[in-house]
């Protein structure tokens, strides 16, 4: 059994001599939130016509917001999930519910407009910018999915590294370049991603980076039966025990990750770069997030969870990113489906800053227990 202990102590100042330069420039070109004072925002908060903390966490992510955007912030939308798309070769463990060819007839039914994601995006008025960064079968030129593609899949991380440092390098850049040109007019982008196999994956990083077994954080990911979830473990305890202690979070993500979880790293670097919400969704993309976080550790400052998995990794990674999720449907299907979801909740937020009257602007009169401005909820 794998070593189990605290988290391993990751972050942008550890990267080596032999990482590469545009990892290393952009995790350094991420600046924390700064563009409100705290203190303003709170006494704000407490000022407009209601009683004080009386919108709950609305006004908490209503501060984080204005630290982002500047207060009063900007109107958000609409936001963009980006479902970034790759095979593993890890699926041919049976490690999944569904055939490894499934991932490239997902991205045929993206190609249609008719994904859950696409579904969900719409009812919410968001944008999907869908890439192929590692399937494995060929997908048409000039149409919905943007061709990104490193590699045709990841090799099977049971017995071998998944990816090259530079396959990792190349496609954390795809995943920036995409948060660049494609996020440029959302204030909010999102975090998705189609791969059969990458919840075993997403299990492996998590143990890897959190120091969690492997007992704690397989789960039964597309459907997985007792017999097919024990074999799961199995196949992620031999993984994770490859990986050295000392190992940084690329590396890592070379040695049992997936490609798609590596553009999702890179879409997550560069939103924080560009000074954007980055919304995560369940137990794949906030795997990536996490992996961001260890690269760079500002980037946790602009991360919001939008929902809980039941995966049992899941968990472990929202605690270790210290976030926690705003709501709890029981979903797991991935491809941002729960990250779209959660766009509403930091649009209403940030008009609550922008378009509620104070006390004294709206000519009504503060209630006797009005809590002093600027103090605690």
């Amino acid at each position: 059994m794998r070593r189990t202990g605290s988290p391993r102590e990751n972050s942008a100042s550890r990267v080596g001599p032999d990482e590469p330069e545009s990892v290393e420039v952009l995790a350094a070109s991420v600046t924390p939130p700064r563009r409100a004072d705290p203190t303003r925002v709170r006494e704000r908060l407490d000022e407009l016509t209601k009683p004080p903390g009386s919108l709950g966490r609305l006004e908490e992510l209503a501060l984080r917001i204005a630290m982002i955007h500047g207060d009063p912030p900007p109107v958000l939308g609409p936001g963009t999930v980006f479902v970034l798309a790759g095979d593993h070769g890890v699926a041919r463990e049976g490690v999944s519910a569904y055939p490894p060819e499934v991932t490239g007839q997902m991205c045929r039914v993206l190609e249609a407009g008719e994904a859950a994601v696409q579904a969900v995006a719409g009812a919410v008025s968001a944008r999907v910018v869908a890439a192929d960064l590692g399937v494995a079968a060929p997908l048409p030129e000039g149409g919905v999915v943007r061709h990104r593609k490193v590699r045709s899949g990841s090799r099977n991380l049971r017995t071998e590294a998944a990816l090259t440092r530079e396959e990792v390098r190349k496609a954390v850049a795809a995943g920036a370049e995409l948060a660049e040109a494609e996020g440029a007019r959302s204030g909010m982008l999102a975090l998705g991603e189609i791969g059969i196999g990458n919840t075993t994956a997403a299990a492996a990083i998590t143990s890897a980076l959190t120091g969690a077994p492997p007992e704690e954080v397989v789960g039964p990911g597309s459907g997985l039966g007792p017999e097919a979830v024990s074999r799961k473990r199995a196949v992620v305890t031999e993984a994770v025990e490859r990986v050295a202690p000392s190992a940084d979070p690329l590396e890592v993500l070379g040695q049992v990750g997936g490609l798609e979880i590596a553009g999702l790293v890179g879409v997550a670097l560069g939103g924080a770069k560009a000074g954007k919400a980055v919304v995560t969704d369940g137990v794949i993309a906030t795997a990536a997030a996490l992996t961001a976080v260890r690269v760079c550790p500002p980037v946790r400052e602009y991360l919001f969870a939008s929902h809980r998995s039941p995966e049992p990794a899941h968990g472990h990674l929202l605690e270790a990113l210290n976030l926690s999720p705003l709501f709890e449907l029981g979903m797991r299907l991935g491809e941002g489906t729960g990250s779209a979801l959660a766009f509403p909740f930091l649009e209403a937020s940030s008009a609550i800053l922008r378009e509620m009257a104070t006390f004294e602007e709206g000519g009504v009169a503060k209630g006797p227990m009005a809590r002093k401005p600027g103090a605690s909820p």
